[in-house]
C-alpha cells in the first residue's frame, strides 16, 4: 500500500502594494509609518507600478516643481496600474478626503486626477491605512509580529531620521506648511525617545533629528515632563539632547540636528557639541539677512541677531559646521538689500549653503507682496549668491587639508580595497558633500559600510574632500 501524502493547500499570495516617496525627510519618515504598518499587516510592497495591487504615492507640494513632479507621478501610477492613493502634503492642497467616491472638492489632486481611489494630507497614516483596507483587504492578523522593532526604513541601514515633531507656528509668507500640516504637535518624549534607542540597538550609526522646528520642540505642550526608562525628562530641546546625547555615546553613533532657528537657548546646545556629545553642525533655514526683507518673509529673527548667535556659536564651539539655505529674488528685493545678502555670506562664513530663486506657492501670502521681480532677475541673483557660497565653502574645506578625521564609511565597494565614499561630521546625507575615500595604502586595511574610519584628509574635489584611511 503505498503511502500518499496529502497537499497542503497553498497559501494566498499577500497583496501587493507600490510605493513612491516623494519630497523631504519629513515625509520619508511618513512614508516609512505607512510601511511599517503596511508589513505588519503582512502586505508586500513593490518598487514597481505594475503587478501590484494598488499603488500609494506619497507626495510634496511645496513648491510648483514639487507639485508637477507629484502631480507626473501620480499619472504614471494610474496609467500603469489604474489604482492609486494619494497621500502627503500636495493631498491637502484645497483640502482633502479619503472618500473613493467623494467629489472633487476643490483638491488639486482631484482635480488633475479625479480617477485616484482616495487623498490625505500629510502624517496621515490611519487614513492611508483605511483606504487601503477598502481596496486591498488586509492578509492577516496585525498581532502577528513580522516587522523589526525600529520599522520599516528607507535609508540605508546606517543612518536614519527621527521626527520629533509636526506642523509649525511660524506664518512665513512664502510658505504653506502650515496650512498643510498644521500648528506644531510635540511628540511625547518618552516616544521620542524610545524610537531612538531602537534605532542605535537597530544598528544606526547617525541619527538625523528633523522636524519644522526643531528648536520649538515642546514649546505646544508648555515643555511638560514626561518620562522615559524610568526618570522625568522635560519635553524641551536641551533636555532631548542630552538624553540623545547618552543613548549615542553608548552605542558609539552620531547625532545630527536639522531645521534648528538661531533662538537664544540654542546657545545651550553648544557645550555638547563641544563636548563630543552631538555632532558640532547645526542646520538654519535662514532664507536671508536683511532686516527688511526678513520683516516681508515674516521670520522670526533679524539678520543682525543672526550674525551675532552664529559669531558666539563659534566661540562655544569653534568645530562648529552651519548650513543654511536662502531665497533670492524675494518680492520687492532690491539691488541693496540683495548685496547685503551677499555681505552677510561672507562676514557669516556659512559653511555649506543652497539656494533657491522664489517661486511663487498657490497660496503663499508672498504672492500678494509688491514688486515681484522678473524670473530672469530671480534666477541671475540666485546664480551670484551661489558664486559668492562656492567660494566660501571651499575656502572652509581647503582648511581640512591635513587634518585627520573620523568618516562614517556609506560606500566600500570589495570592502574598501579601491576606496569608497565617506562623510564627515560635517556632512549631512544627500544635501552636503562627501569623501572620496582612496585605496588604503596598508592591505590589512578595510572600510565597511555603516562603520566608521581615521582618514587623513589629501586635497579637495569641488565640494568633496579627499582622504586616505589611515
Amino acid at each position: 500500500m503505498t503511502e500518499q501524502t496529502l497537499a497542503r493547500p497553498a497559501a494566498p499570495a499577500a497583496p501587493k502594494i507600490g510605493f513612491v516617496s516623494l519630497g523631504c525627510p519629513k515625509a520619508l519618515t511618513d512614508s516609512e509609518l505607512i510601511l511599517t504598518q503596511l508589513r505588519a499587516e503582512g502586505y508586500e510592497t513593490s518598487k514597481t507600478f505594475e503587478g501590484a495591487d494598488l499603488v500609494i504615492v506619497n507626495t510634496c507640494g511645496f513648491i510648483d516643481d514639487a507639485v508637477k513632479e507629484s502631480l507626473d507621478t501620480i499619472g504614471e501610477a494610474l496609467a500603469a496600474n489604474g489604482k492609486v492613493i494619494v497621500t502627503g502634503c500636495l493631498g491637502a492642497k484645497g483640502g482633502a478626503d479619503t472618500g473613493a467616491a467623494a467629489g472633487t472638492d476643490g483638491n488639486l489632486v482631484r482635480r488633475m486626477h479625479p480617477s485616484v481611489l482616495a487623498v490625505t494630507g500629510p502624517h496621515a497614516t490611519n487614513e492611508v491605512m483605511d483606504a487601503v483596507h477598502r481596496h486591498s483587504p488586509k492578509p492577516h492578523d496585525p498581532f502577528i509580529d513580522l516587522v523589526p522593532a525600529h520599522g520599516i526604513k528607507l535609508t540605508p541601514r546606517h543612518y536614519a531620521y527621527l521626527k520629533i515633531s509636526e506642523g509649525c507656528n511660524h506664518r512665513c509668507s512664502f510658505c504653506i506648511i502650515p496650512s498643510m500640516r498644521g500648528d506644531l504637535v510635540s511628540r511625547p518624549i518618552g516616544d521620542v525617545l524610545g524610537e531612538a534607542q531602537r534605532l542605535f540597538e537597530a544598528g544606526v550609526k547617525e541619527l538625523l533629528v528633523i522636524s519644522q522646528d526643531t528648536s520649538a520642540y515642546g514649546v505646544d505642550v508648555k515643555f511638560r515632563t514626561g518620562f522615559w526608562d524610568g526618570r522625568p525628562v522635560k519635553t524641551h530641546m536641551t533636555d532631548l539632547c542630552e538624553r540623545l546625547a547618552e543613548l549615542a555615546a553608548t552605542h558609539g553613533a552620531w547625532v545630527r540636528l536639522h531645521y534648528v532657528y538661531p533662538y537664544p537657548h540654542v546657545d545651550q546646545i553648544l557645550p555638547l557639541m563641544a563636548g563630543g556629545g552631538i555632532l558640532p553642525y547645526l542646520d538654519v533655514p535662514l532664507q536671508h539677512s536683511h532686516p527688511d526683507v526678513l520683516r516681508r518673509m515674516k521670520r522670526p529673527a533679524s539678520g543682525e541677531k543672526n550674525l551675532e548667535r552664529l559669531q558666539r556659536w563659534r566661540e562655544l564651539c569653534p568645530e562648529i559646521v552651519v548650513r543654511s539655505t536662502f531665497i533670492a529674488g524675494f518680492p520687492g528685493e532690491t539691488e541693496a538689500e540683495f548685496e547685503h545678502l551677499l555681505g552677510f555670506m561672507r562676514d557669516a562664513q556659512i559653511d555649506r549653503a543652497g539656494s533657491f530663486a522664489y517661486s511663487p506657492v498657490e497660496g503663499a501670502t508672498a504672492n500678494d507682496l509688491p514688486g515681484m521681480l522678473p524670473p530672469e532677475l530671480r534666477e541671475e541673483r540666485r546664480a551670484r549668491f551661489m558664486s559668492v557660497a562656492e567660494e566660501v565653502s571651499a575656502a572652509k574645506l581647503r582648511q581640512r587639508i591635513g587634518a585627520t578625521m573620523q568618516v562614517l564609511v556609506d560606500s566600500a565597494p570589495a570592502m574598501g580595497r579601491k576606496g569608497g565614499v565617506g562623510r564627515t561630521y560635517a556632512d549631512a546625507p544627500e544635501i552636503d558633500g562627501h569623501v572620496k575615500l582612496l585605496a588604503p595604502e596598508k592591505a590589512s586595511k578595510t572600510l565597511k559600510v555603516g562603520e566608521f574610519t581615521r582618514v587623513k584628509i589629501v586635497g579637495t574635489q569641488g565640494h568633496d574632500l579627499v582622504g586616505q584611511p589611515v
